[in-house]
């Protein structure tokens, strides 16, 4: 549709009374289009009670506008059936785009219950749509005489992707499925809402609270500082609060010298959904995992692996797990290596225990500046969040794509963290606009994201406003606001999704940005990661945040060559949840409800990884990705579309690197794209050739470079 439904559970849509909306149409900012710059959301006008009765009034529009079509006398067209529906439903895609950005970055009560009330309603009314039968007939005359209606390829493109959701939501069930699928979505609504209201709760009750600062020895003073802040903010006296991250490992697990307070940071982040109480999510996921085999099976599907893979570039679990299969013996490998040296590292100092999870970051960090001698102390004043932003991100993006940036104080935001710029075109014109979120709060859903508060559409007349989140520790009042390593990659990551949606130039908003398969959508954010490391681009940023002096060439020379340092456990984490992940979604539907600890446990020791002290990046009850952010079987993107990256920096570098006509030459077979084309070609186009690992495992530093 013209809007992106958020697949949750059904619930029968509730009338929208004409007096309530009387009442309320004069001042809720939803009933029509903004009139900021770009049609921004009207931040200093929205308030937590406008979203359900727009909600209710854009569904209520949308189903109006749906009904016209599906009950049109007149004979399906291409512009009064395909073309209607993307013009449908500008109202409930305003309220949607907006409530779920500010829902997941900057929840409250009044929020999570429009959540809880409004999820289940928004299924309901996808299955109104995709299981109108009438409506479906006319998508499908038009699909059967496709070859003869004379269609550009953009528009042949969205009435196949048209055709093909509509079969895939149910419209070729019988009767009896359709009601199946209505009870099992309904459900699934509800369970995935519960699932993340619960995560937020327990990853704030799980943070580490000390009660003795010397527990927090080898923590710098900013980060000592930010800790006892946010114990303030809880109301906490005279303690330190570690928040936790949404990973498996925390990034203080470091510098802490105290192997106990290493081990109580760890469980924490192990344990934080398991506690046995009200937050604990593992019945949740159980339940969400059999009804989605449950689910699959109504479409003829093994398990929900193979039904929701249907689209992407992989096509199907064989092909992504042959991928991982690929990748598992030289992580193995190399972790085996890795576990050795931090081992022996423990030994020379003094230690008598076995090297544990909660220990490989510490000695790692010891065998670093030992190896390498480089320690990540010395590198963070180098890395000042709003520098590496405005002359690391932006500069990067202006050198490939002749983009710039002018920061808006004037546009209205819904945290004052929150910063915002314009972005305009190498000839001058407005592109775009941009929101930036970066720093932690305890009511902000775990890690970064990507996504859009308007998307763009030459049918509608909109250019993309996009947000950048994160979850960056803030630096307490008056100090720096230094950033790691891992952050810098981030910024670079999720403005790489964002160059994606900025460069979107589609007719159809369906197809625009974004609106790619997972195992595609990573790969421009994964590519432009590459920029953070590039000569150029690192000594335009890397400089100290007190003297602005330029990060000194022995310091990056050490950073270059720490690069393939500790990749075992890098790559082996990601492996380890992308291999859970699909474990979880190869479940027949005939499998009992699954004890999630049991479950996970004998995936995990079927991997051939050694996740004993290599755990998996996230674990069963803390995986947002697959219970609720859609990546359900498709963890495995992260790696696929490493390979696509690496592959196209491999083009790159051997066309002359960071240039103009490179950067071109990849917006324009590439980032402008959408949705417009098949993956598998569109890559190949820029590439020269399928897809190919080499690359990929060269970076990673488990294979040698071809010829050397």
């Amino acid at each position: 549709m013209a809007f992106n439904f958020r697949l949750a559970a059904v619930a029968a849509v509730s009338a929208f009374s004409l007096s309530a909306e009387a009442h309320v149409a004069a001042t809720n900012p939803f009933f029509s289009a903004s009139t900021l710059p770009f049609q921004a959301p009207r931040f200093d006008q929205i308030k937590d009670s406008d979203y359900a009765p727009a909600f209710e009034r854009g569904m209520a529009e949308h189903l109006r506008e749906i009904n016209a079509i599906a009950n049109n006398r007149a004979a399906p067209t291409f512009d009064n059936t395909i073309v209607a529906m993307e013009r449908a439903g500008q109202t409930l895609n305003r309220v949607q785009m907006t409530f779920y950005g500010v829902y997941q970055a900057n929840t409250n009560d009044a929020l999570d219950k429009v959540q809880s009330v409004e999820a289940p309603r928004l299924t309901a009314h996808e299955d109104e749509v995709y299981l109108n039968a009438k409506l479906f007939a006319r998508v499908k005359s038009l699909y059967d005489r496709r070859e003869k209606l004379t269609l550009t390829p953009e528009q042949a493109q969205l009435l196949d992707i048209y055709y093909q959701q509509f079969v895939h939501a149910g419209a070729q069930l019988s009767a009896a499925d359709k009601t199946k699928l209505r009870a099992i979505n309904t459900r699934l609504s509800n369970l995935e809402t519960q699932y993340e209201q619960k995560l937020i709760a327990s990853a704030k009750a799980g943070a580490l609270v000390v009660d003795n600062e010397k527990a927090l020895a080898g923590m710098d003073a900013n980060a000592i500082a930010s800790a006892a802040k946010a114990a303030q903010e809880r109301k906490l006296t005279d303690k330190w609060v570690i928040p936790l991250q949404n990973t498996t490992q925390q990034p203080d697990l470091s510098s802490l010298t105290d192997r106990d307070t290493r081990k109580a940071l760890f469980d924490q982040s192990w344990t934080r959904a398991e506690k046995g109480d009200e937050n604990d999510t593992r019945a949740t996921i159980a339940e969400l995992a059999q009804l989605r085999a449950q689910k699959a099976a109504l479409f003829g599907y093994p398990n929900f692996a193979a039904y929701t893979l249907y689209d992407q570039m992989a096509k199907t679990p064989e092909a992504a797990e042959n991928f991982m299969q690929q990748l598992v013996p030289a992580t193995a490998a190399e972790q085996k290596r890795e576990a050795a040296v931090l081992q022996e590292t423990i030994r020379k100092d003094g230690g008598k225990f076995d090297l544990k999870p909660w220990d490989w970051e510490y000695y790692s960090g010891q065998v670093r500046r030992a190896k390498y001698n480089l320690d990540q102390d010395e590198i963070k004043p180098y890395f000042e969040l709003k520098t590496v932003l405005t002359d690391g991100v932006f500069f990067a993006a202006n050198q490939l794509y002749g983009i710039t940036f002018k920061q808006r104080t004037d546009i209205p935001v819904y945290h004052p963290d929150v910063m915002v710029f314009e972005v305009h075109d190498k000839d001058g014109s407005p592109l775009g606009l941009m929101y930036f979120d970066y720093f932690k709060r305890d009511n902000k859903s775990g890690g970064a994201w990507m996504s859009n508060f308007v998307g763009q559409s030459k049918l509608l007349g909109t250019k993309p406003v996009i947000y950048n989140v994160a979850n960056f520790t803030k630096a307490a009042p008056g100090q720096p606001q230094l950033i790691t390593s891992d952050d810098v990659t981030t910024m670079f990551h999720e403005f790489g999704h964002a160059l994606h949606g900025l460069f979107a130039d589609q007719t159809y908003p369906s197809l625009s940005g974004t609106n790619v398969a997972r195992d595609f959508v990573e790969f421009p954010s994964q590519f432009n990661e590459n920029w953070a490391l590039d000569p150029k681009v690192l000594s335009h940023y890397a400089r100290h945040y007190k003297t602005g002096a330029p990060m000194p060439a022995a310091l990056v020379e050490k950073i270059r060559k720490a690069a393939h340092f500790n990749q075992g456990y890098a790559l082996g984490e990601i492996v380890a949840a992308a291999e859970l992940d699909m474990k979880w979604h190869s479940l027949p539907a005939s499998a009992p409800r699954q004890d999630v600890d049991k479950f996970e446990g004998a995936a995990l020791d079927g991997m051939g990884l050694d996740v004993a002290v290599v755990p998996p990046r996230y674990r069963s009850s803390d995986f947002l990705h697959i219970w609720s952010n859609g990546y359900s079987a498709g963890y495995y993107a992260y790696l696929w579309t490493e390979m696509l990256d690496q592959d196209a920096f491999a083009w790159f570098q051997d066309h002359g690197g960071l240039t103009r006509e490179n950067g071109q030459r990849f917006r324009d077979m590439i980032l402008s794209k959408g949705h417009t084309m098949d993956y598998g070609p569109m890559f190949k186009a820029f590439y020269g050739k399928d897809p190919d690992i080499t690359p990929m495992l060269v970076h990673r530093g488990l294979v040698s470079e071809p010829g050397k």
